[in-house]
């Protein structure tokens, strides 16, 4: 992964700024901080736009148009608000749509010539590894044992890090987009669906995920993306979202399955009304919470740890390590 550089007017004798957009296939996201003489950073701006990238992929195996022109303004606009905010570098990451789509490398080069911006399309294996990065970086006690779960549009990463280390990352072609196609929910859930789509996910997992991942042994998974902050939001009876409440809320498995319950009862547009469950995620999180039911089973942990952190950071983690090898700027603390 490479980050374009730039600098701005007056960047000399500030503090270096840099900026990720995280481009998924469900929602691209944005990130932009200052990073401080500790190497510690401070937020400078940050959104994230559900443009839904994924649809239809699954069923096509291509990027539509109307996807690809949707995320591509969300891009531009994140790409110039970055730049405003004097970003010195600028990393667009593409994940799972892009690298599976076989338009995915048009895409990137249509990008490419609308931000002035080189996209990375990272694997499935280093987009796990930035993600436990970002994770690690907003743990206050990071455990020496973690098994996290990043359950994504397109697909799912699970990463064991051992005292910080990555020591497995499995990536899995199983996302809440191509499962809400297949196992739509416009009404309230339809349950003999739901334990067909149930199935489906807990077969996936137990031929996908190697021995060393499902007999971690460990008590706590800890899980990523907008699905799993959504149901830690939900939990909490949040009206606004708030990532500090957010962050490191844990959930055992009746919580979950009440939750399965409440958003079960409902249609997809009475989900969608929900605090901090955005209309373009409302179709999106039973699947999203049946993957996370089905990790923790197929794991044995008891609970879910939500992390607010995940690939944005990782990104930005990884820039920041770069351009201090090259005396750009304060090495990142962790």
């Amino acid at each position: 992964m490479s980050a374009d550089v730039t600098r701005p007017p007056g960047a000399a004798g500030r503090r270096p700024r840099f900026a990720a957009i995280d481009l998924g296939s469900n929602t691209v996201r944005l990130l932009v901080v200052e990073v401080g003489a500790d190497g510690g950073w401070s937020v400078v701006d940050q959104d994230q736009a559900v443009t839904r990238l994924g649809e239809g992929l699954a069923a096509t195996g291509r990027l539509g148009e109307a996807p690809m022109r949707r995320t591509a303004g969300v891009v531009v606009e994140y790409v110039r608000r970055a730049e405003r905010a004097g970003a010195d570098e600028v990393a667009v990451v593409a994940t799972s749509a892009v690298r599976e789509a076989a338009n995915g490398r048009q895409f990137v080069a249509r990008l490419a010539r609308s931000t002035g911006r080189a996209v990375a399309v990272v694997s499935g294996e280093d987009e796990a590894r930035l993600t436990v990065h970002g994770i690690l970086r907003g743990l206050a006690a990071p455990p020496a044992l973690l098994l996290a779960v990043d359950v994504g549009g397109g697909s799912t990463e699970f990463v064991l890090a051992r005292d910080g280390a990555v020591a497995a990352v499995t990536s899995l072609p199983l996302g809440v987009v191509p499962l809400a196609e297949r196992y739509p929910f416009p009404g309230r859930v339809d349950w003999p669906r739901y334990r067909r789509m149930e199935a489906e996910i807990a077969r996936r997992l137990a031929e996908g995920l190697p021995p060393v991942v499902r007999g971690a042994g460990v008590d706590e998974l800890v899980g990523t993306a907008g699905t799993v902050t959504t149901l830690g939001a939900l939990d909490l009876g949040l009206a606004t979202y708030d990532p500090a409440r957010v962050q490191g809320h844990r959930m055992d498995r009746a919580a979950l399955e009440r939750l399965l319950a409440r958003l079960g009862g409902l249609t997809v547009v009475e989900r969608g009304r929900l605090p901090c469950l955005e209309p373009g995620r409302a179709d999106l999180i039973v699947p999203g919470l049946a993957i996370v039911l089905a990790a923790l089973e197929v794991t044995g942990a008891r609970r879910l740890v939500v992390s607010d952190w995940g690939l944005r950071e990782g990104i930005l983690v990884d820039a920041i390590a770069r351009a201090a090898a090259r005396g750009a700027a304060p090495a990142a603390g962790t």
